[in-house]
């Protein structure tokens, strides 16, 4: 049963309020008490629990949760799901005959597991059979998982776009070997234009959708049809990605030799500051080269737009990192590509109105 927009509004608050807390007992009570009333699992997956889990992103971003409280949320979000799975299977039994044989895993590096959770229990309550591999599945166990299983087709899950060239590599290996590849979470962008540009046989916006695609049936790849990777992607050809790639941890220390001069406020940063500086650092080069890896703009200035926001609420001007985008430019002069990707971050930086870190500097 689909509970109505008022008793789901409840839910979430009263879950919320257990999560933040690190209630156990009183999460996995709210969920029961609401099965028990006749509200639907599928209900309390996608549209109590899940909605839980965003607000849990989105107080860290806004610096009301820490990493720690963060990370404890999500734990016991995954133990409420495993609560109700394990509800299910007592009441249901062995179940009848499934549907088919599914596998759902994680992008290699990615560890946001809670999306592809949701994702195989729904399936699971749509009646497949649901191998899920978890959190960071490097791609050559999940091929050598699909040889072994005869699963129909793999839903692969990922939430970080800096793992789309990893992704790419999966999705192309399980093609290889006639196992097609539905592609999931926000790393695949708005409306999945990288699940597209990356080949993948279908794409789903979320778990409902997931079900509806797999209900139609996706048709096997042919795997005499091997392709390579400049094949979706020709302009990859350039190089620029595999130079900045490869070179992150240089362009990191040279960035961050050169903000000393462009930014002054660094020198007086302590130790601890001045390597949080450099892992945002980091960052943005990985996003720099993720999006030469897909040749889209929009991706980087995305990521330097909800940087700059969770900087800002953690007392940190995003004028830093207008900076820290012109000491790139300096070192990625000869490539075109690169210096394209970083003026447009740069502009979308300048554009942005002023925050009071900003200002109070």
């Amino acid at each position: 049963m689909t509970a109505p927009p008022a008793t789901t509004h409840a839910l979430v608050d009263a879950l919320w309020q257990a999560v933040v807390h690190g209630d156990e007992h009183t999460a996995v009570d709210v969920v029961r008490g609401a099965r028990a009333d006749g509200v639907g699992e599928e209900t309390l997956l996608l549209d109590v629990i899940a909605a839980v889990q965003e607000r849990v992103g989105r107080e860290w971003a806004a610096d009301r949760l820490t990493v720690a409280q963060e990370h404890a949320a999500t734990a016991l979000n995954e133990r409420v799901i495993s609560g109700l799975a394990h509800d299910r299977q007592r009441e249901s039994g062995a179940g009848g005959t499934p549907r088919g044989r599914v596998t759902v895993s994680c992008v290699d590096g990615e560890w946001h597991a809670l999306p592809a959770r949701l994702v195989a229990e729904v399936l699971r309550l749509r009646g497949w059979r649901v191998d899920y591999l978890g959190a960071q599945t490097p791609t050559h166990h999940l091929v050598s998982h699909l040889h072994s299983t005869g699963a129909e087709a793999v839903l692969l899950s990922g939430s970080l776009p800096t793992r789309l060239p990893t992704a790419h590599a999966a999705v192309t290996a399980c093609q290889a070997i006639g196992v097609p590849v539905m592609a999931g979470g926000r790393a695949f962008g708005p409306e999945g234009r990288y699940a597209h540009a990356l080949g993948a046989d279908r794409w789903a916006p979320d778990a409902r959708a997931a079900a509806a695609v797999l209900a139609k049936g996706l048709p096997a790849p042919d795997p005499a049809a091997a392709r390579q990777v400049v094949d979706d992607l020709p302009h990859l050809a350039d190089q620029e990605y595999t130079f900045v790639a490869r070179s992150r941890a240089l362009l990191v220390r040279q960035t961050m030799g050169a903000l000393e001069d462009l930014f002054p406020p660094l020198r007086a940063y302590s130790d601890e500051q001045r390597e949080r500086t450099a892992e945002d650092l980091s960052h943005i080069v990985e996003f720099l080269a993720t999006a030469l890896y897909v040749d889209d703009p929009a991706l980087f200035t995305t990521f330097l737009d909800w940087t700059a926001r969770v900087l800002e609420a953690r007392g940190v001007p995003a004028r830093s990192m207008v900076a820290a985008l012109g000491a790139l430019e300096h070192q990625l002069r000869d490539f075109p590509r690169s210096l394209h990707l970083l003026r447009r971050g740069t502009a979308a930086l300048t554009d942005r109105p002023l925050s009071t870190a900003d200002t109070c500097r």
